[in-house]
């Protein structure tokens, strides 16, 4: 498969007439902290977006779960949400995540796949007014306020982040 490229989510970006604006750092962006020093701003500004597939029986369903990038996804809340057991929810591959969403691992943005996907954006990222999310590479960051973020994708808010104990 052919995998899209941060001209591909350009496009669609511009034909949905979605306010966002694609943003290549004169860094790179590996992690969450240097991208956050990069763009100048706070690490819970960046979102990572994260594939999930939830297995019922012999179907398998993706799901995209978006969230601080610093904040880890509780898996036990994710199968609370989706009722099912915490064996059900298996994190995408990379191989799968290019499959699937056409971007390569590092660089899903938020939106912009063939197929839309299921959309959960934990609530803490609306504590944000900006957020920097995937781009379409590992060079490029997608800079979006999140109301715009969950009318684009029509996402569900939900609480996925692990809390520390």
């Amino acid at each position: 498969m052919t995998s899209n490229t941060c001209e591909t989510l350009a496009l669609f970006i511009e034909q949905h007439a979605i306010a966002a604006v694609l943003v290549r750092p004169d860094r790179e962006t590996p992690t969450v902290a240097l991208a956050a020093l990069a763009l100048d701003c706070q690490t819970d500004q960046i979102v990572k977006s994260v594939l999930f597939f939830l297995r019922d029986g012999q179907q398998s369903a993706p799901v995209l779960v978006i969230t601080n990038g610093t904040d880890a996804i509780d898996f036990r809340k994710l199968a609370d949400l989706f009722q099912v057991g915490r064996k059900r929810i298996r994190l995408a591959p990379a191989d799968v995540v290019l499959a699937q969403t056409g971007y390569p691992a590092g660089g899903v943005p938020p939106f912009g796949f063939l197929q839309p996907l299921p959309t959960y954006i934990d609530r803490r990222v609306f504590e944000e007014a900006i957020v920097y999310g995937g781009g379409g590479d590992d060079r490029t960051m997608l800079r979006i306020a999140p109301a715009e973020l969950l009318r684009v994708t029509g996402g569900q808010v939900v609480d996925v982040r692990q809390t520390v104990t």
